[in-house]
């Protein structure tokens, strides 16, 4: 509750949040001695006290689409212009006694309205707030008289918030001393409480994979090893069983993906956070693009919203974004070991082509348990970097690894092959601050063949 100069006139914020402009010309409200709102000298017969008569209700008053002041709605037949010329004198004083704000002008009318600071109540647990490290902890105040607050959460007397509620996560265990204050033109009020946060042993790998989607390629119904009869749950097991022991995944040509979790909380701390293992090596890398995502609505899964890691092509001329790729099922698997026009693609940039088949890799490499005739990739496009070193007889290929912000990308002890959290961008390209993350999606970014490599 306050009010503001704005234009040469005074707007009155009420403790629900709607606001009165007293203008120059405007009219004149005030409560009469009936306890019913008066405009310019007449009654409107709407309650001061509110439409359902408890004390201290603030009513919600506006302009109508006619001009005439409303109340709650109803039309006060007034018109918000003024009345008889009169107007509105400067507010040469406002005070607060036992909750009302009385605004006082220069010609000794007043205008008085329930004003109060806003109220806090935090449900504390049986035995107190407590949390394990690295797994997140939550806070939703209840609030009244709230309307234009602002807010601020302090931990250990440092602030770390000014939204509503609570989302943070701890890294080291011990007792945090948590204050909430909430403040507007009326006062401040603050709630305190303290939360213990337990030690606690995480496992410093993959736990858990969501989802598995590889593209055609030429380890694709290998990496894991897949049969007709597999479905997107079956596979997603054979993954999670791979990846949660040490095995590998292949996510086949652009687009194929893998999702998975962890049993912790990924701090956003400073420097690089975390690396996705992989099998590059020297002059030779797969780069696969990093989509981080933290677990907001709480219930595990990873179907919050995802961000990009940026790396270093992110912003480059030839990088493509948005980019869609659709694979083609082939009606037959070819007599020819190396059948060049293997299995068709097209893309949204007006492109096509084939993957190849090569004799070291005879299984189908098209994903046997998706049934459909058609499967479409949507990501980020980055310009591949492979070569023939041979000089055009395709006997030594070569692919350079990014500068960094990617994984199978660098020898997996490189430190360019680390991922710092704080590069994620979010769908508009624009810079997030995350505290931690839960998710990781990693996907093919390239469209590319080096010929007996694949």
């Amino acid at each position: 509750v306050g009010y503001e100069t704005k234009d040469g006139s005074y707007v009155i914020t009420m403790s629900d949040g709607t606001k009165l402009s007293v203008r120059n010309t405007s009219s004149f409200i005030k409560i009469g001695a009936n306890g019913n709102w008066w405009i310019d000298g007449v009654d409107t017969g709407s309650s001061a006290k509110g439409a359902t008569g408890e004390k201290g209700e603030a009513p919600k008053i506006t302009i109508g689409t006619n001009g005439n002041w409303t109340i709650n709605g109803v039309d006060s037949g007034i018109s918000a212009s003024g009345q008889k010329g009169k107007d509105a004198a400067e507010i040469t004083a406002v005070a607060i006694a036992n909750g009302i704000m009385t605004f006082t002008f220069a010609d000794g009318r007043t205008i008085s309205i329930v004003a109060s600071a806003p109220e806090i109540t935090i449900a504390t647990p049986t035995g107190g707030f407590t949390i394990d490290k690295m797994q997140w902890f939550r806070v939703q105040p209840q609030l009244a008289n709230a309307a234009g607050a602002t807010y601020k959460w302090l931990v250990n007397n440092e602030e770390v918030s000014t939204t509503t509620d609570l989302f943070s996560v701890f890294a080291t265990a011990g007792t945090y001393t948590i204050e909430f204050r909430a403040k507007n033109g009326v006062g401040e009020n603050s709630k305190t409480f303290a939360l213990t946060v337990n030690e606690k042993t995480y496992l410093n790998r993959i736990t858990q994979v969501f989802d598995f989607f590889p593209a055609p390629g030429q380890f694709t119904n290998s990496l894991p090893a897949a049969t007709a009869a597999d479905t997107d749950e079956t596979m997603r097991v054979k993954a999670e069983t791979a990846l949660t022991t040490g095995s590998m995944v292949s996510l086949g040509g652009f687009g194929g993906y893998v999702q998975f979790g962890f049993d912790h909380t990924i701090i956003n701390k400073e420097g690089n956070d975390f690396v996705v293992l992989g099998n590059a090596f020297t002059d030779w890398a797969e780069p696969g693009i990093v989509m981080v995502s933290y677990d907001a609505n709480g219930n595990g899964k990873a179907d919050d919203e995802w961000f990009e890691i940026a790396g270093s092509e992110h912003g480059k001329a030839t990088t493509i974004k948005n980019y869609e790729l659709t694979y083609y099922k082939p009606e037959a698997e070819p007599t020819n070991p190396n059948e060049p026009n293997y299995i068709r693609w097209t893309d949204n940039q007006g492109q096509s082509g084939y993957i190849s088949k090569n004799t070291y890799h005879k299984q189908t490499y098209y994903p046997m348990w998706k049934g459909t005739n058609t499967i479409t990739f949507k990501g980020t496009f980055l310009k591949s970097n492979i070569y023939d070193k041979s000089g055009g007889k395709g006997t030594n290929w070569a692919n350079p690894a990014y500068d960094w912000g990617y994984t199978d990308n660098w020898a997996n002890a490189d430190v360019r092959g680390q991922i710092d959290i704080s590069w994620a961008v979010n769908s508009k390209g624009e810079s997030v601050k995350l505290k931690g993350i839960n998710f990781i999606k990693v996907y093919n970014s390239n469209r590319a063949e080096g010929g007996w490599l694949g």
